[in-house]
């Protein structure tokens, strides 16, 4: 058995179609010159656009509008002026088309894989997929075709482009498995939507899996099984049909309230990145948005968004959801998240530097900008503001004079926005937990970032594999650290949710159930998930899991008693 990362929920069997890369050598080939190059390198450029739109199209046929736009907006980091400018700049100093190429996009690939983030470090596959396409043109190579394969195969692939995934029937494709990528990779993105069962980031797959050999792919379990004996297949047909019975079943959880078994309601809303992703957040069942990340405005740019773009995005996505709420979290960069543009100082411990809150507060201009644009946006729906990594109330109280300034101006220029806009925090580091009484004197809301305060609770790096496994919110001080932080809430009246990957967790379902969060925020795909999970759980059994954990000293405790408990078992 193989062990990958388990990407795409689903059970396939079938055999092994192995997608061996191109061979992209051109570095024995002379430049032509400048001019002759550059004509050349725009050629290319208007081939691969024609190619990516037929190939949006493919895919808004077979998963979705909102996964073609993963294909799309390849397009559109390709008319970035930094990006090609780059390029055309190294041409016209004499290189080849395709040195000039390679060259920047292993600049930009460096620049998203030095972040801790899954969802920035999924922009350097973006470009390693643009920058393969393109060379295939270039070289005059035709990209590799899958919609042609036979019913019952299983893709294996170093990697899983988006625009190889567009070629994907889901009739005959029952499984992939890749050696690179992630659960927040655009591969396992488009698996889950096209529902096949897929297992990423399994080192060594394309060598140990051998092309025709019959496999069995876990896709829920992250297990890839080559050459299983009949009763081994036999046991994973029968896993299969248990999975789509529990996935109609979950289908019918579609429109129905987030409500507890005893029929307590909560809010179930969605993480979103970009403005469109509102419109999906919908699509999946979302209620509302309870994190906007507006920092991948400011990314894949050579300069700061301005007011009049960002409050666009801040609208459209406000319209999109109508009467459901948009929590619009200020610019949260630094740490893992640089913007080169910003000339940013090199720090030794950049997780413990200059980020949030922090830098905005040091650059007021930068966050000035975008509290007039959510404020503008605010007449539309129900805006909420939020500031990210809240340390003191001293800065809670300049991000609100700032905001004060704003609409004070805003006033003065005639320009409408609603005056009482919910002001609200990120809670996540450890100074906001144990201040989280005083915080709420002055907050609208909390909102718990789990990620960071996991981290910061355990003083563990979840990208370091020697002590990962300490990272898990199931940790006996994080446990109490939530559950303080809601007493806080509570105490002082204020609504509190959380928004990270927690809030998707179901053995923390209950916990948080019992400790009285009113909203989760989730991944619009976990939507269906987190409440079926929700529904299982009566207040009162919730309440007898929590008062039980609670006296628990260790984190495996901890996950084997709710592990145990019938309510945590799946549909």
């Amino acid at each position: 058995m193989l062990q990958g990362i388990a990407a795409s929920d689903g059970i396939g069997l079938g055999r092994v179609m192995l997608l061996e890369e191109h061979s992209l050598v051109y570095s024995d080939l002379p430049p032509a010159p400048p001019q002759e190059e550059l004509v050349r390198f725009r050629g290319a450029v208007e081939t691969f656009c024609r190619n990516t739109r037929k190939q949006a199209e493919l895919l808004r046929h077979s998963a979705g509008h909102k996964e073609a736009q993963i294909i799309s907006a390849h397009i559109q980091m390709l008319s970035d002026p930094y990006f090609c400018g780059e390029i055309e700049k190294r041409i016209g100093e004499g290189q080849r088309a395709e040195a000039a190429l390679e060259q920047v996009s292993q600049l930009f690939i460096a620049m998203f894989l030095a972040s801790g983030e899954d969802v920035i470090r999924q922009r350097a596959a973006d470009v390693r997929d643009i920058r393969t396409a393109l060379l295939c043109v270039l070289l005059g190579l035709k990209e590799i075709e899958v919609s042609e394969a036979p019913k019952g195969t299983v893709l294996v692939a170093k990697e899983i482009s988006p625009s190889v995934a567009a070629g994907i029937n889901p009739k005959n494709i029952v499984g992939i498995v890749t050696e690179i990528g992630g659960r927040t990779s655009h591969s396992a993105i488009l698996a889950r939507a096209l529902q096949v069962p897929a297992v990423l980031g399994l080192p060594g797959s394309t060598t140990l899996l051998k092309p025709g050999s019959y496999v069995v792919v876990d896709g829920t379990e992250g297990q890839v099984l080559p050459d299983p004996d009949e009763a081994v297949i036999l046991a994973y047909r029968q896993k299969r049909a248990r999975f789509l019975r529990r996935r109609r079943q979950l289908n019918k959880m579609r429109g129905a309230p987030t409500q507890t078994a005893s029929g307590e309601r909560v809010g179930l809303y969605c993480n979103i990145s970009k403005p469109e992703d509102a419109e999906k957040a919908l699509e999946e069942d979302g209620e509302g948005v309870g994190l906007f990340r507006t920092e991948f405005l400011f990314m894949d740019r050579d300069r700061l968004p301005g007011e009049e773009e960002q409050l666009a995005a801040y609208r459209r996505a406000a319209a999109a959801l109508g009467d459901r709420p948009l929590t619009i979290r200020t610019l949260d960069v630094g740490g893992d998240k640089a913007l080169p543009y910003l000339n940013m100082p090199k720090e030794e411990n950049p997780f413990l530097g200059l980020r949030g809150i922090r830098y905005c507060l040091q650059h007021p201009e930068i966050l000035y900008t975008q509290l007039r644009a959510i404020l503008r946006a605010s007449v539309i729906g129900k805006v909420r503001l939020m500031f990210p990594m809240i340390s003191t109330p001293e800065e809670l109280w300049a991000g609100r004079a700032l905001l004060e300034k704003a609409k004070v101006e805003l006033t003065a220029q005639g320009e409408a926005f609603n005056p009482n806009i919910p002001v609200g925090i990120m809670v996540e580091t450890p100074s906001a937990t144990v201040l989280a009484d005083l915080l709420a004197r002055d907050a609208d809301f909390f909102s718990i970032g789990t990620n960071d305060l996991t981290g910061y609770m355990m003083a563990c790096d979840r990208n370091n594999p020697q002590i990962s496994g300490m990272f898990s919110p199931l940790q006996p001080c994080v446990l109490r650290s939530i559950r303080y932080i809601i007493d806080c809430a509570k105490a002082h009246k204020i609504p509190v949710g959380m928004c990270g990957e927690a809030a998707a967790d179901p053995l923390m379902t209950p916990l948080l159930l019992a400790f009285g969060l009113n909203d989760f925020s989730v991944a619009a795909t976990s939507v269906l998930s987190v409440r079926s999970a929700i529904s299982r759980w009566s207040l009162s059994a919730a309440r007898s899991a929590a008062q039980a954990v609670m006296d628990m000293a260790t984190e495996e405790d901890v996950n084997r008693y709710l592990q145990a408990r019938p309510e945590a078992q799946p549909l």
